[in-house]
């Protein structure tokens, strides 16, 4: 059923990248962006963004969204949006995809730059301990369009696993559910600490025999298949993520990136003046990085926007920008510096 699901969601993403991107307003500097709920990170980045873009007089407008299928939607559609916060494994879901206007839209994705990393956590019963024993199991896959829906789907895929049924409800209610034994597993994907995941630590300060049994019957899942590294990066979570863990869970972790649309397909005045805007906007985030993981959202500490991230391509409206505004390692300038004056 999940699947047919799916199949709806990939035909709305098709259906809006059909449409090309058009504008005849090339004087409107006005930016848009999707982010993600409006509790959530992504949203809580782009806020930051257009805080820091409107000190250089560039307008950013912030929109919450559903998730990275509804980002990809609006990115690649008609709707006037040029930057979109999605999760790195969403190329791996469209490239997958038997349609070709899946495909077509993932080639129009462009990266402006890395943030932060997000773990794979999957909590399940302790009888199953591997990612092969959810075969056939009932496993919470996340909001329908969320991140965690896209990697739960992509990570059955790369693995061959056919659970009996898949749920689309909201994570606390996963967890659960998983307590409960209502189901065998849910997946959710977020940076550690994962709040709802730390809260489970308090069952053990509640002193009632129940709820800790409950609690010393699951496990998070290990992810460290060969399979599962060509696409994402590996993780671990620890002791100290979460106090109930007593050995080092290997597993597998996403990027949350700022990504575009791809404006160097046309030549026109729009497309132009939407590549224009990008550079601008790229120079404002190296410019206002420091002043970001200040004053920004805690998780602007880990960013590094020049971090290599697997299988996307850099967008070329922004990538000289990245890289000219580097800081000079003069190491490196000294040791050029000896070679050329070298008599």
């Amino acid at each position: 059923m999940l699947l047919k699901r799916l199949a709806c969601v990939l035909l709305i993403i098709s259906c809006s990248s059909a449409l090309a991107k058009t504008g005849t307003d090339t004087d409107d500097q006005t930016i848009g962006m999707v982010t993600g709920p409006k509790t959530g990170t992504y949203i809580a980045f782009g806020k930051d963004i257009a805080k820091e873009a409107a000190k250089e007089d560039i307008i950013v407008k912030v929109y919450e969204s559903k998730g990275s299928v509804d980002n990809i939607k609006r990115i690649t559609g008609s709707e006037k949006v040029s930057l979109a916060i999605v999760q790195s494994d969403v190329l791996g879901f469209l490239s997958r995809s038997k349609s070709e206007e899946s495909l077509e839209a993932a080639r129009k994705l462009r990266l402006v730059a890395p943030f932060y990393d997000e773990e794979v956590h999957i909590l399940a019963s302790k009888d199953i301990k591997t990612l092969q024993d959810l075969n056939g199991k009932k496993v919470v896959v996340g909001d329908e369009g969320s991140g965690s829906m896209i990697t739960a789907v992509n990570i059955f895929s790369i693995m061959g696993i056919s659970p009996a049924n898949m749920y689309q409800i909201d994570p606390p209610r996963g967890v659960v559910a998983v307590l409960d034994k209502k189901v065998d597993a849910m997946i959710f994907v977020g940076g550690k600490p994962v709040k709802m995941f730390k809260n489970m630590e308090e069952i053990k300060k509640l002193n009632q025999d129940d709820l800790s049994k409950k609690l010393s019957e699951v496990h998070f899942l290990p992810l460290n298949d060969e399979k599962l590294r060509k696409e994402y990066k590996t993780s671990a979570l620890t002791h100290n993520d979460y106090s109930y863990i007593t050995e080092d869970v290997p597993t597998i972790s996403v990027t949350a990136l700022l990504v575009t649309y791809d404006y160097t397909m046309k030549k026109d005045a729009y497309y132009k003046a939407q590549c224009n805007a990008m550079s601008r906007l790229a120079m404002m985030l190296n410019k206002k990085l420091d002043d970001l993981r200040e004053e920004g959202h805690p998780k602007w500490q880990e960013v590094d926007m020049n971090a290599e991230v697997i299988n996307w391509k850099r967008d070329e409206c922004t990538q000289h920008v990245m890289i000219d505004t580097l800081p000079p390692d003069k190491n490196l300038q000294n040791d050029l510096l000896s070679v050329v004056r070298k008599r």
